[in-house]
């Protein structure tokens, strides 16, 4: 009797370790954001840059290095912040019809408001992909979060 008690224990606290590292580990998964923006829909980063005006009177533009965005190929990231410094810039790829897996490069510092990445998507089986780039800005006092929508693959 006590070696089933002793199991079902263990099992427990195994439930728990994962119920704690999921809670750990989920802001970096899904980060959470003070303020989202919404570009412009019309926008296609498919063809060109994308700029946003922030609240805060900034201006932030995104642009692939290649055009269109390359499926299993490295390509160039960068955002360029005009009228405020980033501390920190991400962009989080989530493929909005099928889950692609985690694909959230850093931007690295440049210079001039530059921040650049090389980022590569991973091809989906159904030629066609929906895709979310978020632009994650991380400033002294807040996280912004800019969602870009593209579609990839044969029938662009």
């Amino acid at each position: 009797m006590s070696k089933k008690i002793l199991i079902d224990l263990i099992g427990i606290l195994l439930i728990a370790l994962v119920v704690v590292v999921g809670y750990k580990l989920s802001p970096m998964l899904l980060p959470k954001a003070d303020v989202t923006v919404q570009p412009d829909p019309a926008c296609d980063l498919q063809r060109q840059a994308c700029a946003v005006a922030l609240p805060n009177g900034g201006q932030i533009e995104l642009s692939m290095g290649t055009h269109p965005i390359p499926m299993v190929k490295p390509f160039a990231v960068q955002v360029t912040a005009n009228g405020f410094s980033p501390s920190r810039v991400e962009i989080d790829f989530t493929g909005l019809n099928m889950n692609m897996g985690y694909n959230r490069p850093q931007l690295a510092a440049r210079g001039d408001g530059r921040f650049v990445a090389e980022a590569t998507l991973p091809v989906c089986i159904t030629g066609q992909m929906e895709w979310q780039a978020t632009v994650l800005l991380e400033t002294g006092s807040e996280r912004l979060a800019i969602p870009f929508r593209f579609t990839s693959g044969s029938h662009q």
